[in-house]
């Protein structure tokens, strides 16, 4: 339930919004002056403050101020009579969400409240998820023991916390380059920002330009409106490129020029649009035999190609594979509701011996198979 005060020296005014706020299941406290109004923000941390800019001990500009200073998550809505416009501006200026004038429709204020209300736990679970994603895509859980894994995490670690702005992973199907991506993003002074995904084999050509970097009103029939591309939804992050290999010819010359200036334009657009962000782009083909065979540019190779990281094959690193399935053995169980404890021996031999085509990925899928059909723990 979320907590709301309400802060008037009008004891009349207080009561009426107390028993209609608490009627919209509202948890509601309620206070004459500033001074009892900071000393009940300390005690039950509202999401919300209605608040008169006109009271006994201070102004509401005052309380607002401070209120910034010491709980900035705090949602403030002015309360305010029709000659303090004025103030109404200042304090807007001094982030509240919004002003309400004097005598207001109870209907409005709900509406604004509940207007607020809503952001506040959007963003909240938007924080929550993200906790959890960083979590999860921290570099920690690249997982495995042995000397190539070990080496990936430290490399990973020491290129996420740079200046890097481009990065190539190159690896098999399957190998983890997804998460490596993320590694890179989320154990980096980027993870504040977004981290956006684009796999180019799943986008046609003539898409796929107007996606990388947007367009404007009118740039072709369906512009309906200007719509921001990914680069530019990335700025300050991560944009992850997977299956580079894919991208056209045409598209690579475009691209190759934004990696050069770090500037582009929206298609049917004039105007440069200078970005900061991080191009980590993944293959699981030759790239080198794509430039010599044509269908890929040689100067874009030698652009991507500034920090390589190259992800080892599941076969060629079999310590790894005990600890991954025990993990995936894990996840699996809370997937599916089972209880499975783990491996014997036999069972362990012939993960560790087998050749893994398909690398993590097919050992993840192998589990999940196991543990939906298993009888037994």
């Amino acid at each position: 339930m979320n907590i709301v005060m309400v802060v008037d020296d009008e004891k009349s005014l207080r009561r009426l919004l107390k028993e209609a706020l608490t009627e919209e299941h509202l948890e509601v406290y309620t206070a004459a002056d500033g001074k009892e109004a900071i000393q009940m923000m300390e005690e039950v941390a509202p999401d919300l403050v209605l608040l008169d800019l006109i009271l006994p001990d201070m102004n509401g500009i005052q309380i607002l101020k401070r209120l910034r200073r010491r709980h900035p998550e705090v949602v403030v809505i002015i309360m305010t009579a029709f000659g303090e416009i004025r103030s109404a501006v200042e304090a807007m200026k001094n982030q509240a969400y919004d002003y309400l004038t004097k005598p207001f429709d109870i209907e409005e204020l709900k509406l604004t409240i509940h207007r607020a209300l809503e952001a506040i736990n959007v963003k909240r679970e938007y924080q929550r998820l993200r906790q959890i994603q960083e979590g999860q895509y921290r570099v920690d859980q690249i997982l495995g023991e042995s000397e190539a894994t070990r080496q990936l995490r430290a490399r990973v670690r020491q290129i996420a916390m740079s200046e890097a702005h481009t990065v190539l992973l190159l690896g098999e199907s399957g190998t983890g380059k997804d998460l490596v991506a993320k590694g890179l993003h989320y154990d980096s002074p980027r993870r504040q920002f977004p981290l956006v995904e684009l796999n180019c084999a799943a986008i046609t050509e003539t898409l796929f330009e107007s996606e990388l970097f947007g367009h404007e009103k009118g740039a072709f029939t369906d512009a309906k409106g200007m719509k921001k591309g990914l680069i530019e939804t990335a700025h300050r992050g991560t944009l992850f490129l997977d299956e580079i290999s894919e991208m056209s010819i045409g598209t690579q010359a475009k691209f190759l020029r934004f990696l050069q200036d770090r500037s582009f334009k929206r298609v049917g657009g004039i105007r440069e649009i200078e970005v900061d962000v991080r191009i980590v782009a993944a293959s699981n083909r030759d790239l080198e035999a794509r430039v010599r065979e044509g269908p890929f540019r040689q100067d874009l190779f030698y652009r991507l190609n500034v920090i390589p990281l190259r992800l080892t094959a599941l076969r060629e690193r079999r310590e790894d594979i005990p600890v991954l399935a025990q993990h995936f053995l894990a996840q699996a169980n809370v997937l599916f509701h089972k209880n499975i404890k783990g491996f014997t021996p036999a069972a362990e031999a012939l993960l560790s011996s087998y050749h893994w085509p398909g690398n993590v990925r097919e050992l993840k899928n192998v589990l999940e198979r196991i543990v939906i059909l298993g009888t037994t723990d």
